[in-house]
C-alpha cells in the first residue's frame, strides 16, 4: 500500500491542480477561499508523509481512517469532476482560448458535489445503513425435513472499526429479527486484536438462533498485520480470539465439521480456516474439515475467503452444495441499483458480492457487517443474509 501512495498522491494533485481553476472562477479568486483549498491539502499531504515515514503514526488505526476519509473527500470528487472541465479545454482549444466559462465550473462544482456528499454519508450514516438480502435456493439433494430451513449469514464484522454502540445494535436487532434457524459468521471478527472485542462482547452475545451459532476465522482474525513482540505473543492473541467466540456464543470450526439434525435427517456443516488467492493466508484445508462427512451428505461450507471457491471448492472430490464468504467487503463503496452492480473490486475478485452458481454449487458472498480502513459505505451497504433452503 504504501509503495502505491506516490502514485496516488500524484494524480490527486494532478486533479486538484485543474480543479482549483473552476474554483478560481466561482470565487471570483478570493484570496481566502485560495487559502483554505491548498490549506487542506498541505495537512493532508502532511498527514500522509508523517504516516509513511513516522512509524507510530503508520500504525495508528485512526490516523489512518482519517487520512483516508481526507483523501477520499478531495480526491475523488476533484477526479470524476475532471471530465467536464477536459471537455471545455478540447472546445477551447478550437477557439483560440477565450476565457472559461462560468457555468463549466459550476457544472463541474455540482458534479463534484454528488461524490462528495455521498462519501460524507457514508462516513456518517453508511457504516450502520444495513440492508437485509433474502435468496431462496432450491437444491434436488436437500434432505425433505431442510425444505424451509433458514441461514442468517454475517460477516466482517470488524469490531476494531466501531465507534457507535446504538449503531452495531441496532444491526444485531435487525439479526435477530430474521429469526432463522442457522446463524453463520464467516470471519474478520476483528481488524488485528482480540482486545477489539471487549467492549462488544455483551453486545454480540444477544444474537440468537434457534438451531445453533457456528464460526470460522477470516485473515484479519489471526493477528498477522500486528507487530508483536514474540511468536508466544501473537499465538497468545489467536487463543484469545478463540474463546472469544465461545463467549458470544458461536461454535468456532477451524477445519472441521458438524452435523445438522432436523427430526430423523441431517446435513453437513464445514468450517474451514482462512485460505485466500495470493499472500492471504492459506490454514484451510477442505480435505480435513470434510474428511467424516459422507459423499452423500448435503454440504454447507463456510470459507472466508471467496476466491477458495474456484481454487479449491469447486474442484474438491467431495460435492459442496453451498459455499459462504465474505472478505471483500465489496470494497464498501460501489453501485447497486435496479439490478445492476458494480465496485472497483469486481477487478480483484471475479466474486466479489451476491450469489453465484457453477453447475449445481452455489456460492453467497456476504458484504460484510462492519467496516475497515475507510470508516464508511458508500453504495455497498452493510449486510444481513437470510438464505432459505428449498427441496425440490
Amino acid at each position: 500500500m504504501k509503495q502505491r501512495i506516490p502514485f496516488i498522491i500524484l494524480i490527486w494533485l494532478i486533479a486538484d491542480v485543474y480543479f482549483f481553476h473552476a474554483v478560481k472562477i466561482l470565487t471570483d479568486n478570493s484570496a481566502i477561499a485560495t487559502w483554505i483549498y491548498w490549506m487542506i491539502d498541505v495537512l493532508l499531504i502532511g498527514g500522509i508523509i508523517l504516516f509513511m515515514f513516522v512509524r507510530r503514526i503508520g500504525r495508528n488505526p485512526a490516523i489512518i481512517s482519517i487520512l483516508m476519509a481526507g483523501l477520499l473527500l478531495s480526491a475523488v470528487p476533484k477526479i470524476l469532476a475532471l471530465p467536464v472541465l477536459l471537455m471545455e479545454d478540447i472546445i477551447r482549444l478550437f477557439l483560440n482560448f477565450p476565457p472559461r466559462q462560468f457555468w463549466v465550473s459550476a457544472l463541474a462544482a455540482v458534479v463534484a458535489a454528488v461524490p462528495f456528499f455521498s462519501l460524507l454519508y457514508g462516513m456518517i450514516g453508511g457504516r450502520h445503513n444495513y440492508k437485509v438480502h433474502r435468496i431462496t435456493l432450491p437444491f434436488t439433494d436437500l434432505p425433505e425435513a431442510f425444505d424451509g430451513f433458514t441461514i442468517t449469514q454475517l460477516s466482517d464484522i470488524h469490531s476494531g472499526s466501531f465507534t457507535s454502540k446504538k449503531g452495531v445494535e441496532k444491526g444485531i436487532s435487525m439479526v435477530n429479527a430474521q429469526n432463522s434457524d442457522l446463524l453463520l459468521f464467516t470471519g474478520d471478527l476483528v481488524n488485528n486484536l482480540a482486545s477489539e472485542m471487549d467492549p462488544w462482547i455483551e453486545s454480540f452475545a444477544k444474537l440468537k438462533a434457534k438451531v445453533g451459532k457456528y464460526s470460522v476465522l477470516g485473515n484479519h482474525d489471526y493477528g498477522s498485520y500486528s507487530k508483536w513482540p514474540s511468536k508466544k505473543d501473537e499465538a497468545d492473541n489467536l487463543a484469545r480470539l478463540k474463546e472469544v467466540h465461545k463467549e458470544i456464543g458461536f461454535k468456532l470450526l477451524l477445519n472441521q465439521s458438524v452435523q445438522i439434525e432436523k427430526g430423523s435427517e441431517k446435513i453437513a456443516l464445514i468450517g474451514v480456516e482462512n485460505w485466500g488467492k495470493g499472500g492471504f493466508q492459506k490454514y484451510g484445508d477442505l480435505t480435513k474439515a470434510t474428511a467424516n462427512v459422507a459423499d452423500s451428505e448435503f454440504k454447507i461450507l463456510m470459507s472466508h475467503d471467496p476466491s477458495h471457491w474456484e481454487a479449491k471448492t469447486l474442484e474438491h472430490e467431495k460435492h459442496i452444495n453451498l459455499a459462504l464468504a465474505g472478505h471483500t467487503h465489496g470494497m464498501q463503496f460501489g453501485i447497486e441499483l435496479f439490478g445492476f452492480k458494480w465496485s472497483p473490486v469486481k477487478y480483484v475478485y471475479e466474486q466479489w458480492a451476491g450469489l453465484y452458481k457453477r453447475g449445481e454449487k452455489y456460492l453467497y458472498v456476504n458484504r460484510g457487517f462492519g467496516f475497515i480502513g475507510f470508516k464508511g459505505r458508500v453504495g455497498i451497504w452493510p449486510e444481513i443474509t437470510v438464505i432459505t433452503l428449498k427441496s425440490i
